[in-house]
């Protein structure tokens, strides 16, 4: 998850630097929907030990 989040990070701060707000706002929402994803499997996991899926 973080590494989607990252990638869709990098690619909202490219379509902003193109002009691309459209885009830019997309992939800055699936961005924050990865990050908050990887936080709650993290926090999962340090609560229980493994893997939560």
């Amino acid at each position: 998850m973080l590494r989607w989040a990252l990638i869709f990070l990098a690619i909202a701060v490219i379509a902003a630097l193109l002009g691309l707000g459209g885009v830019a706002d997309f992939a800055m929402f699936l961005a924050y929907g990865a990050g908050i994803l990887f936080l709650v499997f993290l926090v999962l996991h340090l609560i229980r030990g493994k893997t939560p899926v």
